[in-house]
């Protein structure tokens, strides 16, 4: 799937690989949940270089892909991402998957196409195991966790200090 998109057409969006051109969206979208706390432990918004940095991680692209999806109108409703699960080369048949959506675009349908299309991009690309880190509270993120059949293997109590709270970690997976 890489440099390739995905047309939902049917439900009004396109999956397609992230450009350049909108890593501003992509920022402000990852800020939103930045700010809004319970979805990622980064504290402090970042900057657009900062996100350039995260997608350039990525590589090679191809085997790693960052994608958006975009509205029916042409906006950025989303972004997800293939990362590498640990760097040592054993690792290499294991993922982890990340999505985050705007909040305007939520309970949409955009998380579960980015999921999908993202469990498809890995088992194409031969992994074996796709993994989702997500705060234990994130009853969006855990319900779709379970809609695709992913099981919790762990919990890390208090994994996480928000300034004004504690937060537990869940681990799941998905045998691909």
């Amino acid at each position: 799937m890489a440099n390739e998109q995905w047309d939902g057409a049917e439900r009004g969006f396109v999956i397609r690989d992230a450009t350049d051109s909108d890593l501003s969206a992509v920022t402000d979208i990852y800020n939103q949940a930045v700010i809004a706390g319970g979805a990622t432990a980064d504290l402090v918004p970042r900057t657009l270089e900062q996100r350039r940095e995260w997608v350039e991680s990525h590589a090679p692209r191809v085997d790693y892909p960052v994608v958006v999806i975009e509205d029916e109108a042409g906006h950025i409703a989303g972004f997800g991402s293939l990362s590498r699960f640990h760097p040592r080369e054993a690792y290499d048949g294991v993922v982890e998957l990340s999505y985050y959506i705007a909040g305007g675009a939520q309970h949409h349908g955009y998380g579960t196409a980015l999921v999908a299309w993202l469990l498809d991009a890995a088992r194409q690309r031969s992994r074996r195991i796709a993994t989702a880190l997500i705060f234990a509270d994130n009853k969006g993120s855990i319900a779709l966790m379970r809609r695709f059949a992913f099981t919790r293997f762990g919990l890390l109590p208090r994994a996480c200090y928000d300034s004004k709270r504690y937060l537990d970690m869940s681990y799941w997976y998905k045998e691909l």
